[in-house]
This record gives structure tokens, sequence and C-alpha cells, in this order.
């Protein structure tokens, strides 16, 4: 085995003893343009080890994939056009001190940090189908290896706890940052059943998004304690806002639960997404600005970004909603606070966003549904202002009028935006022939159609203007006929990949 495996890009400098005394190996299929044969700061260049051209295009679509793209690539390792570099790299590593070099910009989540822990563990002399195995932390929780084909009868269990340790290990190690986007988009689907007086169904839905949230934020929790170094490698990223669906969901599920009178489970999930938002609204933007492992580039940017005001907009909505059954000043001033925190927010976000888009080239595969939060984020903060007009008079420094003038414009703009929003979804699967394949980011779609809607009824009936109201109730119905879309789609997936997991090895 290696004493030292390092992975750093390929023009930074070498930190001291770290491994410099050892081969230095270029992973890249690509050879850097920068770099000539005369001056090239490697040893060895092993381009057929670097994944195929097709499994990159795929990653860069989306590196939020990257715990598929490791079971991937793995599997790539095993096959003939990588098997022979792979020997070479695993016979250089058994040698000595051994230095990956990349171009890629995060090291911590390339191929290159693929290859270093293939190196490291234990038990893999040559690549083979077993390299796909799903685990992520190491050999501890990847559990022994396979005895052979018999399967142990009832009184011997042996094996099957270590493979659903194993099981879990990897679902935990490959949690999106943006899981609870899923919880979010269930959360205020069920409010706008509710509205439009579609009480069972809203429950079940209610019922749904707590499920989900009761299994996804433990599962933050056990990432961040058994994989803090990838958790904390999603924080310094370009979509570490996604982070934020964590304070947002909670905050979404307060607001839900306070028409049913659910009074205090509403204040106690207010104060955890309260929490969560202090932390993230503050934490996120200052993890970028202050590291250094990004490029200075508009090309990061993201839909995403909008998350940031749509956390603080989400406390505003959940405090309002809270201050008309709850005594006190401290739920309206935290509304009003927030709203205006949320409304600059999403302001300078959209700027920012627009700028890259109208700036920069768009790949048709890096056009995301994410994109879909620029309209949320704006539903989302004509629903918090039409929460603070309903407010008894004096208990906000900020009038009625002051409030609802910005939201009917916002949701003005909202309105213009979901056009050239369907639009580009045209331009990127009809015309550039982007397969339709579920994802995730799907959920990302749910939230600003269900937020719209509610946003649309509430300001019509705030405003005393009965065709919003009655826009508002048949989008509620194109809100849930989406969920229900998406739902179908997710389980479709989770069945078709389930066959396949069952038959890896653990």
């Amino acid at each position: 085995m290696a004493k030292q495996i390092t992975c750093r890009r390929i023009h930074e400098p070498a930190p001291s003893g770290v491994g410099e005394a050892g081969a230095r190996v270029l992973v890249d299929r690509d050879r850097p343009e920068s770099t000539d044969r005369q001056g090239a700061p490697y040893d060895e260049w092993l381009r057929d080890v670097a994944p195929s051209a097709e499994l990159q295009r795929w990653y860069r679509q989306d590196p939020l994939r990257f715990g598929e793209f490791r079971r991937r690539y793995l599997a790539e390792l095993g096959d003939p056009g990588h098997r022979q570099a792979a020997s070479r790299l695993r016979e250089l590593a058994e040698r000595g001190d051994l230095v990956l070099l990349t171009a890629a910009q995060d090291t911590d989540r390339s191929h290159a940090a693929v290859l270093a822990e293939w190196l490291a563990a234990p038990g893999r002399r040559e690549p083979g189908p077993s390299d796909s195995g799903p685990s992520d932390s190491g050999p501890s929780d990847s559990g022994p290896s396979d005895p052979g084909p018999s399967d142990p009868g009832p009184s011997d269990p042996g094996p099957r706890p270590s493979r659903y340790r194993a099981a879990v290990s990897a679902s935990v190690a490959e949690l999106n940052a943006g899981a609870l986007a899923f919880v979010m988009g269930t959360g205020i689907v069920s409010t706008a059943l509710y509205v439009n007086g579609a009480g069972r169904a809203s429950l079940a839905l209610l019922w749904v998004a707590l499920a989900g949230f009761a299994v996804l934020v433990p599962a933050y929790g056990w990432r961040l304690l058994r994989m803090r170094r990838r958790f904390v490698a999603d924080l310094l990223g370009p979509r570490a806002f996604a982070f934020l669906t964590l304070a947002i969901s909670s905050n979404v599920l307060a607001a839900r639960l306070v028409p049913d009178g659910h009074t205090a489970a509403a204040e106690g999930f207010l104060a955890f997404g309260t929490l969560g938002w202090l932390v993230l609204d503050y934490g996120v933007p200052l993890a970028l600005i202050t590291t250094m492992r990004r490029g200075p580039s508009l090309d990061q940017v993201n839909g995403t970004w909008f998350l940031w005001a749509v956390g603080s907009e989400s406390v505003a909505v959940a405090a309002a909603s809270l201050a008309r059954v709850t005594p006190g000043h401290v739920l309206p001033v935290l509304a009003v606070v927030c709203w205006g925190v949320g409304l600059m927010q999403y302001l300078l976000t959209a700027a920012i966003v627009l700028a890259r888009l109208l700036a920069r080239p768009v790949r048709p595969e890096g056009l995301m549904t994410s994109v879909w939060i620029f309209m949320g984020a704006a539903a989302i903060t004509v629903l918090a202002g039409v929460r603070l007009a309903a407010l008894p008079p004096g208990s906000t420094p900020l009038s009625r009028a002051v409030v609802i003038g910005p939201s009917v414009v916002l949701w003005s703009f909202s309105s213009w935006l979901i056009p050239l929003l369907l639009l580009l979804g045209l331009w990127r699967h009809a015309v550039r022939g982007v397969p339709l394949r579920y994802e995730l980011g799907w959920w990302n779609l749910v939230f600003p159609i269900g937020m719209y809607a509610v946003a649309t009824h509430e300001l019509g009936r705030t405003t005393g203007t009965p065709w919003m109201t009655s826009l508002g109730r048949w989008e509620v119905w194109v809100a849930a006929a989406v969920w229900a879309v998406v739902f179908a789609a997710m389980v479709a997936a989770w069945l078709r990949r389930r066959p396949t997991a069952a038959r890896t090895p653990a």
C-alpha cells in the first residue's frame, strides 16, 4: 500500500513535505494547455485512467451527482480501457508516496479523489466490478467481503447487518445537499390544497412531508458526523446554498401546522428553522467569500443561490402566520425584518443570476430546474408580504400599503417569468435533446409552482381581487398535478435502481 496518497491541482503550489518525494502522476484525460513536455509538472501521465468522456460530460451537468459519479467511475476502472492504466497507478502507489494531479477545480469531488480512495482501500489489488460498491466511508463501513455464492439461511444472518449498514452508509454519503427540497415541495402543495378546501389531500401530503423531514434531518446529522470532509466540501462549493433547504422546509411545515391549531409544534419547527437560517444565511456566503478553492467566474452562479432569499422569506411567512394566533411583538418584528432582508437578498441575487445567464454561455445540460427558484423566490416574498398585511394594525412598523405595493410588483414579475422558464425548458429538452429523466432537481420545480399558487390566491383574497383568487384556485390543482407526476417519477426511479443495488455486493 502507498505510504501517502494526495490530490492537488496541477498548477497549485505543492505544500512542503506533502508527498512530493514520490511520483507525480497526471490523471486527466486531456493535458492542460499551459503545460508542455519540457516543463510539465508531473512525472507520468496516465490519461487512460481518467473517466470516459461520456461520464465526465454527465457529471459536469450537475456536480451534486458525485455519489453516482463515484459508483460509475469505480465500475469503469474494471473495464479493459482502464484496467492497464489503473494497474500501473496501483504499482506506483505500492512503491511509495503518490501525488495525483488534476486540473479539476474541486479536487475533493473529482475523479482524482475517487482514485485516491480506491488506491487506499485495502484488498483491492486489481480494479473490477466489485469496485462499484456503494460504500463511501472506507473499510469500516463496507462490511466483510462476500464469502461466496452460498446464501446463509435464517440461522446464519451473519453478513446481513453489515450489508444493511453499508447500504445506509452509502445513502447518507450520497445525500444531496438539497434533499429537503422534497419536503419543501410537498409542504407547500399541502398548504395550497388546504387553502383550496381539499382538507384530506392536504393532510395526507402533510404527513408525507413530516415523514420526509423526520428521515432526512437525522441523515444530515449523520453525514456531518461520519463524512465530515464531504459535508464541508459541499459547504464550500457553489451549490452550498442548497443546504438552506434544511431551514426552509422546517419553516414551511411551521406555516402549514398553524391553521390546524398545532401551535406548539409550529413554534418548534419555527425555532429550528430560524436557528438553521441564522447559521446558514450567514455561514454559506461567508464560506464562499473566504474560501480560496473556487474560480473567480460567474459560471459557478446557479439557481440555488435564490435559496438565500427564500430562507429569509420562509422565516417571515412562518413568523407572520404564528403571530396571528400568538400574542406578543417578537414574531411580528421577526417577520418584518426577515421580509425586508429577503427582499434585498432577492434583488441582489436576481442581478447576479441574470448577469450569469446573459453574459456567459449557457449549456443546455447545465440549465437545471433550479432556475425555477427564480420565480419561487419572488412568490414566497409575495406570500410573506400578504401575511404581514393580514396582521392587526399597529403590530408592525410597516403600513399595509408599504407591504402590498412591492408584493403586487413581485407577483407581476413572477407571472412574467413563468413563460420564460417554460420556453427555456422547451429549448433544453425539445430543441437541444437533453433527456427528460427524474432527478432531485425536479422538486425545485414543484416548490415554486406550489408557492406561486398560494401567493396568487392569498394576494387576491387580501386585496379583494376575485379573479386573482379564482386564478389561484386553478393553479393549486396544477401544483398538485405536478407534485403527483414528480412523486411518481421519484418512486419509479427508486424502483429501477433497487434491483441493481440488490445485485451489487455489499
